[in-house]
Order: structure tokens, then sequence, then C-alpha cells
């Protein structure tokens, strides 16, 4: 993964990715490329044209918290995107983590994920490694191939697009939680390994990880299970706060509804599959 000039990637391609109907600009008729002009970001944000032109092109690697700041709001970046923007202008010092493999996860919280019987629960780390799953949760995901890792999962199984329905939207919130999680170390080499695999076997994840896009993505899952078929449900993501890095993710079906329904009967399948 190329790490020499992640700032005016990013600029780049949250320019082309904002439209001059979105910054107040007039129409001006077709255009060749996406997005703003370079001088139009310049010209909003309150540089010159050639500064703009050298962050982009990474002759100018530390804007002011002025510039930062108006770039922000020209980009209409939100505060996930605001913060990896500042990232990248001031780098922190490298994680001595580089990889999640051997993580464990606290005994009081499996203990507290298997008490519930209707609540889907995983534990993953920061590359999306799924460190511990409940009972129900191994019966949801039951089946399907890279199931140890969600990023793989989504990118990789060829029955993924079949298990989420809403795939699409799926994909991105994977792809902007790889985004946050890389911050300005870019260089670990579990996620350049990672990073590498995804992108020479998925043209969508190359698509996708080439927006830049960061920010949680909150829609339901729509997942189809082969054996109680479909089901929407609610999520919730909590950091463990007793293992930085770590995060716990729940799903909910709303009381009353089919899926609820379709809930109890996998909770029906975990229990006879312990």
């Amino acid at each position: 993964m190329d790490s020499e000039n992640l700032l005016g990637e990013f600029l780049s391609a949250r320019r082309e990715a904002t439209t001059p109907a979105q910054v107040g600009l007039l129409h001006s008729g077709p255009r060749s490329m996406p997005g703003l002009w370079q001088e139009e970001v310049a010209m909003l944000a309150g540089v010159s044209t050639d500064y703009y032109i050298r962050l982009e092109r990474g002759c100018e690697r530390h804007p002011s918290q002025r510039v930062l700041g108006a770039l922000v709001r020209v980009l209409g970046l939100g505060p996930d995107a605001a913060t990896h923007l500042c990232e990248l202008a001031q780098p922190r010092p490298r994680q001595c983590e580089t990889t999640g493999q051997g993580e464990r996860v606290s005994p009081d919280l499996l203990r507290l994920m298997s008490s519930w019987p209707y609540t889907p629960a995983l534990v993953f780390n920061r590359w999306m490694d799924v460190l511990a799953t409940n009972p129900l949760a191994t019966v949801l995901y039951d089946g399907l191939e890279y199931a140890d890792n969600l990023a793989r999962l989504v990118f990789l199984d060829p029955a993924a697009h079949e298990f989420y329905r809403n795939w699409e939207s799926v994909a991105r919130c994977r792809v902007a939680h790889l985004r946050a999680a890389a911050g300005a170390d870019p260089d670990d080499p579990y996620l350049v390994e990672l990073v590498g695999e995804l992108s020479s076997k998925s043209a969508d994840f190359r698509r996708l990880w080439a927006r830049h896009d960061l920010g949680k993505i909150h829609t339901d899952r729509h997942f189809h299970h082969r054996e109680v078929g479909d089901l929407i449900l609610n999520w919730e993501l909590f950091n463990v706060n007793s293992a930085p890095g770590q995060q716990l993710l729940i799903f909910q079906a709303e009381q009353a509804s089919p899926s609820e329904y379709a809930l109890a009967l996998l909770g029906s399948l975990a229990v006879t599959t312990v």
C-alpha cells in the first residue's frame, strides 16, 4: 500500500467526491472530471491554487490548523474524516502493536456475551479479525467463508452478496472502518497484508478504498440466513475499554417483528448445536 502521499491522496479523493452544488457553486456545464476543480477548492479554502496543488502532490505535507479547518469545511468532512485529515497532516508516533493475532477477550466479557440468548454478539479488533462470538452469532455466520475477518467476509466470500441483502452499505462501512483504524500508520504490516489481499482479489474493494470514505455508516443489517430466511437487525458498536482496539458488536431485532421471531428460531438452532 502506497503511503508516500496519504494526505494528497485523501484530499484528491474527497475533492472528487464533492459536487459544486454541495459547496454552493453555480452550474457551469458538463465537466470532464468528477467533483470540484483544484482551483475551486483553493478559492473556497482561502489559499492559493499553487499551494493547494502542492498539498495534493505531496510537496507540502503540514498545513496549518487554519488551512485544515478550511478544508474540513469546504469538503464537508464529518468528525471522523476531519480527525483523519488532522492525523495525516500531523502524524502520531507509530503504535508498537502491529497485529491482532493472539489477542484475548476478557473472560468477563465472554461470560456476558454468552448470557444473551437472543442477541448475536461478537468482538473484533482494529483490523476486523473476529476474536470471539457468542452462540447466536456463531449460528448467524455459520457456513460462511472468512468468518474470522469481517472485511474478508464481505469482499471475498462468494455468498456475501446473498447473506448481506444491503451489501453495498455493509461494504462501505467495512472500508470506512479500515480507513479509520489505519489512521496515519498505513505501514502496519498486518494492514499492508490485508489491504493487499483485498485489493488483488476484489475490484469492489479497490473501488471503495480509493474513495477514502470515513465515518459511521449506520444502517440496519439486512441478512438472509439459509435456515431462517430474512432478518432485519439493528446494531450497536461499543469500544472495549479494558482492551484498546477491541470492539463489541451486537445485533437486535425490533420487538414483535418477523425478524424477532426469526432470531428466536435462530436461537433454538444455537442451543441444539452447543
